[in-house]
């Protein structure tokens, strides 16, 4: 018999790291190759993972809720074969040592992040204000890694922007004399001069402390995601917010109409949301700034329209993929649209549904919502936030008639789009809609 490891897997182009939600198998169970063993979360999807060998769990390296980097042993797998060579250590045994080893001294990590790192380093480093400039990375590539950080805090070796290295500053110390002439010792620059061109690190925040009768809720890693993607884009990217109304009395009335035969016909809804991902699709063909990224000295526009939609569970908020949605008729968005949104509430989305997406449209008109403005879904330029169709009395040809109307919100990243561009899309988008009906709005 032979004992195999199977490792953190790279769940996304830009992923580095994951943390196991909740583990599918135990110690002792058998498993057949591409069986679920675990459920993973990243700050891009949540996904499970497959055993990539037949045989028995013989150990769980890592804990639930642990976060590893991509290419760590998570668990040991006992397989048919030649015996494992006895000199090879155990894999507890090297988890210890890994566990035990004193910190790795500060030191300049060089250009192997590319100023790259995953949110859960970057939360760290801005409550404990560690330079990740000056912190040598453990990780696939010399990546930093959440646990280098951990074991910083916990040694109290904690580097801070503008205070040179430790080997570095120690030589060239010298005792500070009455009346110091500028050859006598180096002028330390200040934290202001060498601090990179980024937002201020944030003190550590304060404990807040439980009340008598309070409940305090675990933070699910899901959650924890969430919540990083969300502040990195509000820290990043310049939010600006734009809307206007539109009448849609004429495909409330057309989609009432052939609703109840499209179900009979398809097995699936044909919703309001279909409709209107499918005209954000055509205007984004006529205006592809909207379709874009920015990409730090550059803004990358995307030749794919590929939206994506938000989905919400009890307790997270998932983001798939409608793929070329701007080639796919009516019916092919609602069949996505109930097929995406069944794999998310059943724990079944694969990180590819999650990938690609250059333009994300919102249906927060579920809800009730008559007006909101997202939160742009990192790294795309806008989100078209979809309100809630009321009826209200609006002026048409001179008098007063009750219409059904809807608010169209769009959140826009001002690095990449600016007032005008933004204006014209959502006016073509109003449009489109307000010309759908059953003579030009074909559904197959």
């Amino acid at each position: 018999m032979a004992i195999e490891q199977l490792t953190m897997p790279q769940l996304g182009e830009s992923v580095t790291e994951g943390t196991i939600s909740k583990w599918l198998v135990s110690p002792g169970d058998k498993v057949n190759k591409y069986d679920p063993v675990a459920e993973v979360i990243t700050d891009k999807v949540s996904a499970e993972i497959p055993s990539s060998f037949a045989g028995v769990i013989r150990e769980l390296i890592a804990k639930e809720g642990e976060t590893l980097p991509v290419g760590a042993p998570i668990c040991t797998i006992e397989v048919e074969g030649e015996a494992a060579a006895p000199e090879a250590k155990p894999a507890e045994e090297a988890s210890k040592a890994e566990d035990n080893a004193p910190p790795a001294a500060p030191k300049k990590a060089g250009r192997a992040n590319n100023g790259r790192y995953s949110p859960a380093v970057l939360r760290l480093a801005q409550e404990h204000g560690i330079d990740l400039e000056q912190v040598e990375g453990t990780g696939l590539g010399g990546r930093v890694t959440r646990k280098d950080l951990l074991k910083l805090i916990e040694s109290g070796q904690i580097p801070k922007a503008g205070a040179a290295p430790a080997e570095e500053a120690a030589p060239k110390a010298e005792p500070r004399t009455e009346q110091p002439t500028p050859a006598a010792a180096p002028v330390q620059p200040s934290a202001a001069q060498t601090a990179p061109a980024t937002a201020p690190i944030k003190p550590a925040a304060p404990t807040i402390e439980a009340g008598a009768g309070d409940i305090e809720i675990p933070v699910t890693p899901v959650r924890k995601a969430i919540a990083a993607n969300m502040l990195r884009s509000k820290h990043e990217a310049p939010h600006a917010w734009t809307m206007v109304e539109v009448d849609v009395t004429d495909l409330v009335a057309y989609r009432d109409a052939i609703k109840d035969e499209f179900k009979r016909r398809e097995g699936f809804n044909l919703t309001y949301f279909a409709f209107f991902v499918k005209a954000a699709a055509q205007a984004l063909k006529e205006f592809p700034q909207l379709n874009s990224v920015w990409a730090g000295d550059k803004i990358i526009q995307r030749k794919d329209i590929n939206i994506s939609i938000a989905v919400a569970t009890d307790d997270a908020l998932f983001v798939p993929v409608i793929k070329h949605a701007d080639e796919k008729t009516i019916k092919g968005i609602a069949r996505e649209i109930a097929e995406l949104a069944a794999k998310t509430r059943a724990g079944k989305l694969r990180p590819e549904d999650m990938q690609g997406g250059t333009f994300t449209v919102n249906n927060t008109g579920a809800f009730g919502s008559v007006q909101s403005m997202g939160i742009i879904n990192y790294p795309q330029a806008a989100i078209l936030q979809v309100e809630t169709i009321v009826k209200r009395p609006v002026v048409k040809d001179g008098m007063i008639a009750i219409r059904d109307m809807v608010n169209l919100c769009l959140s826009l990243d001002h690095r990449v789009l600016d007032g005008l561009i933004c204006g014209r899309f959502l006016a073509r988008v109003k449009a489109i809609l307000e010309n759908m009906n059953k003579d030009n709005t074909p559904i197959y």
